[in-house]
């Protein structure tokens, strides 16, 4: 395991001066990841906040061979590349090591892309998919996606006389990117900076596809104080609402516990999206916590299960 001085020094693959949002989840999320490849990284990206904001034209802030792609396509763009740099090598015509990553927000991965990255899980190519998961479609007016949680006030599923907002709860996409049976599957936190790194170390050292799920929070569309971003994905994992733990080859891990499970309404109540579920929709509130705590559940089964089998 690195120590965080030498990490400091691995060099930037995405350069200061970029255009996202102070605050964002997802530069913190980008940087973090990279520098687990210990390698050479081609990166595919597709459209989002991310992309939008990295590299207006005619400037970018990507320091490494990078690849906009459309919202529904990132996995399957990088999967080609793979597949030709598996083709080159082959031939003799490139002797380097390479790392592919895609990079994709909830819209581009939990929806939009869903099918260009199941195809390119089954395939099992040889490359990491990272959600940076900031639970709306932040970029074009934060419209609710299937990973917005339920309760949240969007543009899309706004708050009023007839609504509490989101009526759904929000999809678990970790759990269906671990059905594909890939060699490895994980969920991060960027306040969790070594379980991350060692997890993305994990992602890219796979033989065959890897995916990473990250909350990556947006100030603007959850309605926080930018500087508090790191605190709130810290209470999201005390609450178990964004639990850490990994899927490999089948064994899945729980890889941190909370010492004192904290009420998820610890984490709601700092965010101005969820404000109205503490002004007479408390029983909204207990239904997420009824929900938070199944998953948990769920999870933990999952992990003993995998001890006891595998």
């Amino acid at each position: 395991m690195a120590s965080l001085k030498e990490l400091s020094a691995v060099p930037e693959v995405l350069a200061p001066g970029h255009r996202l949002c102070a605050g964002c989840g997802a530069p913190i999320v980008v940087r973090q990841i990279v520098r687990g490849a210990h390698a050479p990284v081609v990166i595919a990206n597709a459209t989002g906040c991310l992309e939008v904001s990295t590299t207006i034209y005619p400037y970018t802030s990507w320091n490494v061979p990078w690849i906009h792609t459309a919202f529904e396509n990132a996995a399957a763009t990088l999967s080609g590349v793979e597949s030709a740099y598996r083709s080159l090598k082959k031939q003799g015509k490139i002797d380097k090591e390479i790392k592919f990553v895609a990079f994709g927000g909830d819209g581009g991965t939990y929806d939009i892309g869903l099918q260009s990255l199941s195809g390119s899980l089954e395939r099992n190519h040889k490359m990491v998919y990272v959600c940076y998961d900031n639970e709306a479609y932040m970029n074009t007016g934060i419209q609710r996606s299937s990973a917005t949680p339920k309760g949240a006030d969007t543009t899309t599923s706004p708050v009023g006389s007839a609504s509490y907002g989101k009526q759904q709860n929000r999809k678990d996409l970790t759990k269906v990117v671990a059905a594909h049976n890939i060699p490895y599957a994980a969920q991060v936190s960027p306040a969790h900076w070594n379980d991350l790194y060692q997890k993305a170390e994990k992602a890219f050292a796979a033989d065959g596809s890897a995916f990473i799920n990250a909350l990556a929070p947006c100030p603007r569309g959850w309605r926080y104080d930018a500087k508090d971003t790191i605190e709130l994905c810290r209470l999201a994992v005390d609450t178990c609402f964004w639990p850490l733990y990994e899927v490999e080859n089948g064994k899945t891990r729980v890889t941190y516990k909370p010492r004192e499970k904290k009420p998820v309404a610890e984490f709601l109540k700092v965010q101005g999206r969820f404000r109205h579920l503490f002004q007479g929709n408390e029983d909204v509130l207990e239904d997420i916590q009824k929900e938070v705590d199944k998953r948990w559940e769920y999870l933990l089964a999952e992990e003993e299960i995998s001890n006891r089998v595998l």
